[in-house]
């Protein structure tokens, strides 16, 4: 399953380029389970190869992933709980993910916008409580851009640093090929367990 996700978001930035970055960005941040870890730097590559600039890419990413937080956002600023709720029955949002996000929210205020995009799990739910709490959304568009592409600009340029020694390191790559494929498959197993298996429902963070 893992690598036919990796395989699809690989094909739809090669055939539709900046516009596909911004949207899998997008998705992401929008809560879909597409790991920007795998988006960015194979667009990083692509422009190590001249198929893609290095700036557009960062650019289209950070962007993508503020549009998909806005979407989140408007969510619970205007569903409130009971939209919260939905997502958390059918599985989208993780109430204990939510409960983490509104607890780092409260402690450090907007700025969260900013250095959450460098945390796992926070990352992608912090919008929530954004929304929730009626944040105000110029700020944390600001906040959110500014860390969005901080983050973009270091999973792109990773990929770009692959793409321009792609000769040297495909040996070194070729002798993990195993490591590399448990490493994936025990980390899926974690996601999957972490997000549909793990833990009961909190109901005082989303009671009616």
């Amino acid at each position: 399953m893992l690598e036919n996700l990796s395989a699809l978001i690989l094909s739809i930035i090669e055939t539709t380029g900046y516009a596909g970055v911004f949207f899998l960005m997008a998705i992401e941040s929008a809560n879909i389970p597409v790991p920007s870890e795998i988006i960015m730097p194979f667009a990083g590559f692509l422009a190590s190869q001249k198929s893609l600039s290095f700036w557009p890419v960062v650019f289209w990413g950070a962007l993508g992933n503020l549009a998909g937080s806005l979407v989140s956002y408007y969510i619970a600023y205007f569903g409130r709980k009971r939209a919260v709720n939905f997502l958390i029955k059918i599985k989208i949002l993780r109430e204990s993910d939510l409960d983490l996000s509104i607890k780092v929210f409260q402690k450090y205020g907007r700025s969260t916008a900013f250095f959450s995009r460098l945390l796992p799990v926070i990352r992608t739910f912090i919008s929530f409580p954004a929304g929730l709490f009626k944040s105000d959304v110029r700020k944390f568009s600001l906040y959110t851009f500014a860390g969005s592409f901080f983050w973009s600009a270091i999973l792109t340029y990773l990929g770009f640093i692959a793409g321009e020694n792609w000769p040297a390191l495909k040996v070194y790559f070729h002798k993990f090929d195993w490591l590399i494929a448990v490493i994936l498959i025990l980390a899926a197993a974690w996601w999957f367990k972490h997000r549909f298996f793990n833990g009961k429902i909190d109901k005082s963070v989303t009671k009616e």
